[in-house]
C-alpha cells in the first residue's frame, strides 16, 4: 500500500469522524435551544371593575383604553408601584396607587367614580 493510499484513507476515516462529531453536536445544541424557553418578566394581574364603562384608564401615566376594554382584558403589571387613574369629564377623578410583587395573587380594584355636582 502506497503512503497516498494511507493518507488518503487516514483523511478519509477523520473527516467521517468529524462529520459525525458536528452532527451530534449540532444536534446537542438544537435540543437544548428548543428546550430552553425564554423566560418571561414575571407579572402580576391587574383587575379592574367600574361604574362608569367609558372612563379612560391609564397606569403610569400610559393611556389603556375605557374602563370597559381594561375591564375585559385585564392588565398584566410587572413588580413594582404603579399610579392608576380613572377618569371622565364631568366625574371626580379616581386615583391609586398600587404595588405589585412578584408571586402576588391578582390585585383587584373597584373603581367607583363620583359625579361632580353642578
Amino acid at each position: 500500500m502506497s503512503t497516498t493510499a494511507t493518507s488518503s484513507s487516514v483523511l478519509e476515516a477523520f473527516r467521517r469522524r468529524f462529520f459525525r462529531q458536528t452532527v451530534v453536536a449540532t444536534a446537542c445544541v438544537c435540543l437544548v435551544a428548543t428546550a430552553c424557553e425564554p423566560t418571561r418578566p414575571a407579572t402580576v394581574s391587574l383587575r379592574v371593575a367600574g361604574n362608569v364603562p367609558d372612563a379612560h384608564v391609564t397606569v403610569d401615566d400610559q393611556y389603556l383604553g375605557a374602563l370597559a376594554y381594561v375591564a375585559k382584558r385585564g392588565v398584566a403589571l410587572p413588580p413594582g408601584q404603579h399610579r392608576i387613574t380613572v377618569e371622565k369629564t364631568g366625574f371626580f377623578a379616581w386615583d391609586r396607587v398600587v404595588v405589585a410583587r412578584e408571586g402576588d395573587p391578582p390585585i383587584k380594584l373597584d373603581v367607583v367614580l363620583v359625579e361632580i355636582p353642578d
